[in-house]
């Protein structure tokens, strides 16, 4: 059975049975030749996913996927809902079906389903560290090649935002495009000049002397790129109202508080999806009689 889709339009399920689709073919190959030599084609198995340490739930949805396309008359329900904290000994899902069906689609589906908890549990400890101020945890576009909309999901689910999730869909002039434009004014005016009325434009800035570029040429977002702290008080007393702020580079789970007092308004993290730890959850399967 099929899971509910999180509370987000990034992840449809035709991108979710593409990418399931994939792994399982990756995984199986021409057939899953131990369960095949080993187990009965006519038995039926249960099993629970049972959680080994602390984490946050992400990805149900697609462990779904994975046993119904392996197996169409698996039955699989989720008993944590995604976003929802679980700890050591939680049953976080069961699952039923053909015993062969469950063996051939596990290793993908725990793959999965470690991974986006992984990146929901980092994020959350983020969200936790700034609770309270002003700032927002957002995530970036250093995710994992074919799972972005995957793991930009978990970021919500653990409490963050979404940074853009393409190169289409946000204006962000980075160092390259500045040096490539001839400079951040040449650079905004050019993006306002061909950009829809809808996009913003963020600039990244490397110094107070390209903050005060930035802002004078009517930059919507200003990105503080590595600055230490009192550089970045500096920028945020400059900028005042006239534009967000974004501290991005070296955010470490052990600075973010102090940043996010500071008073930027977005706090981006590359390290949710580039660096998030798996979360050690297993399966464990019984014969039905």
């Amino acid at each position: 059975m099929r899971q509910q889709l999180p509370p987000t339009d990034l992840v449809h399920s035709a991108t979710v049975a593409r990418i399931v689709r994939a792994a399982l073919r990756e995984d199986i190959g021409r057939g899953d030749v131990t369960s095949l030599l080993t187990v009965p084609p006519e038995t039926q198995a249960r099993g629970v996913l049972l959680a080994k340490q602390d984490g946050v739930m992400a990805g149900g949805y697609v462990v779904g996927e994975c046993f119904a396309q392996n197996d169409p008359g698996s039955r699989f329900e989720q008993s944590v809902a995604e976003g929802e904290r679980f700890a050591p000994g939680d049953h976080l899902g069961t699952v039923a079906g053909s015993a062969r069906g469950l063996l051939g689609a596990e290793r993908v589906a725990l793959n999965f389903l470690q991974r986006l908890c992984g990146v929901a549990t980092l994020t959350r400890r983020f969200a936790d560290a700034v609770e309270g101020t002003s700032a927002r945890i957002t995530d970036t576009r250093k995710t994992t090649p074919g799972l972005r909309a995957l793991e930009k999901a978990a970021v919500l689910a653990g409490g963050g935002s979404n940074h853009r999730f393409a190169l289409h869909d946000g204006i962000l002039i980075k160092d390259n495009h500045i040096r490539l434009a001839g400079g951040i004014a040449q650079a905004i005016a050019r993006a306002r000049a061909g950009a829809p009325h809808t996009l913003r434009v963020e600039v990244e800035t490397a110094h107070l002397g390209e903050v005060r570029e930035a802002l004078e040429a009517g930059a919507d977002i200003i990105m503080l790129d590595n600055m230490d702290d009192e550089a970045m008080a500096e920028a945020v007393r400059i900028v005042g109202e006239r534009a967000l702020v974004e501290a991005s580079g070296g955010m470490a789970l052990e600075r973010v508080r102090a940043v996010a007092e500071i008073g930027v308004d977005l706090i981006s993290v590359g390290a949710l999806t580039h660096s998030a730890p798996a979360i050690d959850i297993s399966l464990e399967l019984e014969m039905v009689d």
